[in-house]
Parts: structure tokens; C-alpha cells; sequence
């Protein structure tokens, strides 16, 4: 069920960025995973099926992400709040890359997700640092050989923030779990867009 926008936790004044980490998701991690992963809130955004066990969550951990080149947990305190990956296309030679994320729904709203994706980009100069525009890092086009397209059409605030670039919007192209559709918004970072 689509929960209404005033129910995403608002950042308050007084509230500071936490420290965040990434690291590998790993099978320890599924009390956490299950955080995120089985809750529609979150997952109505990916079309992955929610985890509504811990054996679930277990599976899918094990046959997902144990395997996949470029999954990390979003960290807070050490203790994972989310997921960030690259899922290259298979049927493009591994040239284009989804980048997704998924968040805790009580993380929402706290620069969390920005500052994930930040992990994966650098500061070009000073100017870039006052406008927030980033580059990701080369470590992510060097760990997939042959990426020069990365990709996403749902998380338009934050890519902005990491230097993506808006491309267009796709009607009606994006089919939701229960076989709802929306439009995509689509952003692009390309390795030749690295300095």
C-alpha cells in the first residue's frame, strides 16, 4: 500500500548526518536486510517480491547478493540500513549499469541515501564541492570492465546531488509489483563524464 509523502520521517534541525560506511551485505546481516526487505514501502519501488520471512531473506541474500559484482550495505553505526548495487544489462554487453538503492523506511528523509552515493563518488574541485556536483569514483567502472553507462529512473534528488545527468522522462514505462505503471525519469552518469 502506498503510504502518503507526510509519513517519510522528516529531518529535523538538530539532527546530524550520521556517519555512513558501506560494506558487503552478507548472511549475518538478514535481521537488518529484513529491515527494508520486507517492507512495501520500500520494496513497492523495486521489482524484487518482498522478503516476508527471514528464510526469504536468507534466500535471497544467498542466491542474489552473495554472487552479484557490485552490491554494498548502507551503513549506520556499522549496523546496515540499506542496500546500494550496479546491475550491468546482460543483453549490453555489460556497457550500461542500473545503479539502485533501497532504504530503511524510518532512514527516509535524513541524507542517507545521498550520502551512500556520495561513498561512490569524489569531489572534483572546490566549486564542485559548493554545488555538490560529484563523479563516481573510478573504482566502479574499473570493477565492471566495459561499464560506461550508469543508470536510474527513480531517485531524482539524489542523483542530482552525485552529478547525474536527467535525460527524459519515459511514460508510463516502469511496471511496479502488481503490474501498476509509472513513468520513468531517466538519469545517466557516463564514464566519460569523469574528468
Amino acid at each position: 500500500m502506498d503510504q502518503p509523502e507526510g509519513d517519510v520521517p522528516q529531518l529535523r534541525e538538530d539532527d546530524a548526518l550520521p556517519a555512513v560506511t558501506l560494506r558487503p551485505l552478507g548472511l549475518e546481516d538478514v535481521d537488518d536486510f529484513m529491515a527494508w526487505a520486507s517492507d512495501d514501502r520500500v520494496m513497492r519501488f523495486l521489482k524484487r517480491p518482498l522478503c516476508e520471512t527471514r528464510e526469504q531473506a536468507v534466500e535471497q541474500i544467498r542466491d542474489t547478493v552473495l554472487g552479484h559484482p557490485w552490491f554494498r550495505a548502507i551503513c549506520v553505526a556499522g549496523r546496515p540500513v540499506g542496500q546500494v548495487s550496479v546491475w550491468p544489462y546482460a543483453d549490453e554487453g555489460g556497457h550500461r549499469a542500473n545503479l539502485g538503492y533501497a532504504l530503511a523506511h524510518d532512514r527516509w528523509g535524513r541524507g542517507i541515501a545521498a550520502a551512500a552515493i556520495d561513498m561512490l563518488t569524489v569531489v572534483v574541485s572546490a566549486r564542485a564541492r559548493r554545488t555538490r556536483r560529484m563523479q563516481v569514483v573510478a573504482s566502479v567502472f574499473d570493477e565492471l570492465p566495459g561499464l560506461e553507462r550508469l543508470e536510474n529512473a527513480r531517485s531524482q534528488r539524489v542523483l542530482e546531488k552525485a552529478g547525474f545527468r536527467r535525460e527524459g522522462v519515459l511514460r508510463r514505462y516502469i511496471v511496479r509489483r502488481g503490474g501498476e505503471t509509472a513513468d520513468a525519469v531517466i538519469y545517466s552518469f557516463l564514464a566519460s563524464d569523469r574528468p
